[in-house]
């Protein structure tokens, strides 16, 4: 009874070790995320500010005359 009861506690510990460690990731993983998602809305605006200097140079080209 004792060696199930040492077993089962050891399985116990192993379980807890692991949310930890899950819950540790978990938390990194959503740090990384929030920073990611942070460039991309950066990337995503620097890229629209260029598309607006692109059109407004090409306004001010003189068309063909052909």
């Amino acid at each position: 009874m004792q060696t199930e009861l040492d077993a089962l506690e050891n399985k116990l510990a192993q379980l807890v070790q692991l949310g930890q460690r899950l819950r540790a990731e978990n938390y990194q993983l959503r740090q990384e995320l929030a920073i990611t998602l942070s460039q991309g809305r950066q990337c995503n605006d620097k890229m629209e500010n260029a598309r607006k200097r692109l059109e407004k140079l090409l306004a001010q080209l003189p068309e063909d005359a052909a």
